[in-house]
Protein backbone atom coordinates (compact mmCIF):
# COMPACT_ATOMS: atom_id res chain seq x y z
CA UNK A 1 0.00 0.00 0.00
CA UNK A 2 1.15 3.43 -0.95
CA UNK A 3 -0.44 6.49 0.39
CA UNK A 4 0.31 10.04 -1.60
CA UNK A 5 -0.21 13.66 -0.82
CA UNK A 6 1.41 16.53 -2.44
CA UNK A 7 3.82 16.96 0.62
CA UNK A 8 5.44 13.09 1.29
CA UNK A 9 4.26 9.84 -0.13
CA UNK A 10 4.12 7.13 2.97
CA UNK A 11 4.80 3.37 1.96
CA UNK A 12 6.05 0.25 3.60
CA UNK A 13 10.05 0.27 4.65
CA UNK A 14 12.68 -1.22 2.55
CA UNK A 15 16.13 -2.46 3.48
CA UNK A 16 17.65 0.76 1.60
CA UNK A 17 15.61 2.79 3.87
CA UNK A 18 18.35 2.14 6.69
CA UNK A 19 20.48 4.85 6.24
CA UNK A 20 18.19 7.74 5.20
CA UNK A 21 16.34 6.59 8.50
CA UNK A 22 19.70 6.37 10.85
CA UNK A 23 20.96 9.65 9.46
CA UNK A 24 17.30 11.58 10.74
CA UNK A 25 16.42 9.11 13.46
CA UNK A 26 19.99 9.52 15.26
CA UNK A 27 18.51 12.93 17.12
CA UNK A 28 18.07 13.71 20.70
CA UNK A 29 15.07 16.18 20.31
CA UNK A 30 13.27 13.39 18.72
CA UNK A 31 14.00 10.71 21.10
CA UNK A 32 12.62 12.77 23.97
CA UNK A 33 9.19 12.90 22.17
CA UNK A 34 8.82 9.12 21.61
CA UNK A 35 8.48 5.69 23.45
CA UNK A 36 11.52 4.75 24.92
CA UNK A 37 11.75 1.65 22.32
CA UNK A 38 13.52 3.84 20.18
CA UNK A 39 16.73 3.69 20.53
CA UNK A 40 19.35 6.64 21.23
CA UNK A 41 21.49 7.11 19.99
CA UNK A 42 19.53 5.76 16.83
CA UNK A 43 22.25 3.35 14.34
CA UNK A 44 21.67 2.14 10.96
CA UNK A 45 21.63 -1.22 12.16
CA UNK A 46 18.45 -0.17 14.88
CA UNK A 47 16.75 1.09 11.76
CA UNK A 48 17.60 -2.24 9.85
CA UNK A 49 16.19 -4.40 13.06
CA UNK A 50 12.94 -1.74 12.66
CA UNK A 51 12.74 -2.39 8.99
CA UNK A 52 13.29 -6.10 9.19
CA UNK A 53 10.49 -6.33 12.25
CA UNK A 54 7.86 -4.85 9.81
CA UNK A 55 8.40 -5.82 6.22
CA UNK A 56 6.25 -9.00 6.25
CA UNK A 57 3.66 -7.43 8.26
CA UNK A 58 -0.37 -7.94 6.23
CA UNK A 59 -1.74 -5.62 6.60
CA UNK A 60 1.10 -2.88 6.22
CA UNK A 61 0.74 -0.98 9.43
CA UNK A 62 4.18 0.89 9.44
CA UNK A 63 5.21 3.55 6.51
CA UNK A 64 8.27 5.43 5.99
CA UNK A 65 7.30 9.16 5.17
CA UNK A 66 9.21 9.42 1.78
CA UNK A 67 10.10 12.79 0.88
CA UNK A 68 12.15 13.88 -2.55
CA UNK A 69 12.92 9.44 -2.44
CA UNK A 70 14.13 9.48 1.20
CA UNK A 71 12.91 8.02 4.22
CA UNK A 72 13.03 11.26 6.62
CA UNK A 73 10.39 9.39 9.41
CA UNK A 74 8.39 6.69 10.57
CA UNK A 75 4.63 6.38 11.09
CA UNK A 76 2.99 3.66 12.64
CA UNK A 77 -0.59 2.32 13.47
CA UNK A 78 -0.63 0.00 16.85
CA UNK A 79 -3.81 -2.03 16.37
CA UNK A 80 -5.80 -3.02 19.56
CA UNK A 81 -6.55 -6.60 20.50
CA UNK A 82 -9.65 -7.95 22.19
CA UNK A 83 -12.10 -5.65 22.83
CA UNK A 84 -9.64 -2.65 21.83
CA UNK A 85 -9.70 -4.35 18.67
CA UNK A 86 -11.32 -1.54 16.92
CA UNK A 87 -9.35 1.34 18.04
CA UNK A 88 -5.58 2.32 16.97
CA UNK A 89 -2.94 4.11 18.58
CA UNK A 90 -0.84 6.20 16.01
CA UNK A 91 2.49 7.59 16.48
CA UNK A 92 5.08 9.33 14.42
CA UNK A 93 8.27 10.90 14.04
CA UNK A 94 9.91 13.19 11.32
CA UNK A 95 13.68 14.32 11.22
CA UNK A 96 14.50 18.06 12.45
CA UNK A 97 15.28 19.11 8.82
CA UNK A 98 11.80 18.08 7.79
CA UNK A 99 9.82 19.87 10.63
CA UNK A 100 7.16 22.90 10.02
CA UNK A 101 6.21 22.17 5.99
CA UNK A 102 3.21 20.47 6.72
CA UNK A 103 4.46 16.68 6.06
CA UNK A 104 3.23 15.22 9.81
CA UNK A 105 0.25 16.74 8.94
CA UNK A 106 -0.44 15.44 5.32
CA UNK A 107 0.85 11.97 6.72
CA UNK A 108 -1.15 11.88 9.59
CA UNK A 109 -4.04 12.56 7.75
CA UNK A 110 -3.34 9.97 5.27
CA UNK A 111 -2.43 6.93 7.53
CA UNK A 112 -6.14 8.49 9.61
CA UNK A 113 -7.73 7.66 6.86
CA UNK A 114 -6.37 4.32 5.83
CA UNK A 115 -7.34 3.20 9.13
CA UNK A 116 -10.74 4.22 8.68
CA UNK A 117 -11.16 3.02 5.06
CA UNK A 118 -8.67 -0.01 4.97
CA UNK A 119 -8.35 -1.36 7.97
CA UNK A 120 -11.83 -1.04 9.34
CA UNK A 121 -10.94 0.92 12.30
CA UNK A 122 -13.21 2.87 14.56
CA UNK A 123 -11.18 4.69 16.53
CA UNK A 124 -7.39 6.37 16.02
CA UNK A 125 -6.02 7.80 18.78
CA UNK A 126 -2.56 9.64 20.32
CA UNK A 127 -0.84 9.76 23.54
CA UNK A 128 1.44 12.97 22.96
CA UNK A 129 3.35 14.42 25.98
CA UNK A 130 2.26 17.60 26.87
CA UNK A 131 5.39 19.18 26.75
CA UNK A 132 5.02 17.96 22.81
CA UNK A 133 2.73 21.31 21.67
CA UNK A 134 3.58 20.83 17.78
CA UNK A 135 2.56 17.41 17.99
CA UNK A 136 -1.27 18.77 19.48
CA UNK A 137 -1.10 20.94 16.88
CA UNK A 138 -0.67 18.17 13.83
CA UNK A 139 -3.49 16.50 15.84
CA UNK A 140 -5.35 19.16 15.74
CA UNK A 141 -5.36 20.64 11.95
CA UNK A 142 -5.78 16.92 10.84
CA UNK A 143 -9.45 16.78 13.58
CA UNK A 144 -8.23 14.63 16.08
CA UNK A 145 -9.83 15.92 19.62
CA UNK A 146 -8.67 16.50 22.24
CA UNK A 147 -10.33 14.37 25.13
CA UNK A 148 -8.30 14.52 28.04
CA UNK A 149 -5.11 15.61 30.25
CA UNK A 150 -3.45 12.14 31.82
CA UNK A 151 -1.85 13.42 34.46
CA UNK A 152 2.19 11.70 35.19
CA UNK A 153 1.34 9.04 33.00
CA UNK A 154 4.26 8.51 31.52
CA UNK A 155 8.37 8.71 32.78
CA UNK A 156 10.84 9.83 29.69
CA UNK A 157 14.58 10.30 30.54
CA UNK A 158 14.02 10.03 34.33
CA UNK A 159 11.36 12.48 33.88
CA UNK A 160 7.66 12.02 34.93
CA UNK A 161 5.79 13.28 32.40
CA UNK A 162 1.59 14.28 31.40
CA UNK A 163 0.00 13.23 28.27
CA UNK A 164 -2.96 14.58 26.36
CA UNK A 165 -4.93 11.99 24.80
CA UNK A 166 -6.22 12.49 21.98
CA UNK A 167 -8.32 10.79 19.09
CA UNK A 168 -10.67 10.47 16.07
CA UNK A 169 -13.71 8.35 15.69
CA UNK A 170 -14.69 7.08 11.81
CA UNK A 171 -18.22 8.29 12.72
CA UNK A 172 -17.18 11.87 13.02
CA UNK A 173 -13.94 12.14 11.12
CA UNK A 174 -13.91 14.78 8.20
CA UNK A 175 -11.97 12.88 5.49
Amino acid sequence: MILTSPRCTLRPLQAADAPSLAAQANDREIWLNLRDRFPHPYSEQDAEAYIASHVARSPATTFGIIVDRAAVGAISLVPGDDIARCSAEVGYWLGRAYWNRGIVTDALRLITRYAFDHLSMSRVFAVPFVRNPASARVLDKVGYSLEGHMRRSAVKAGVMLDQWMYAASADTWVR
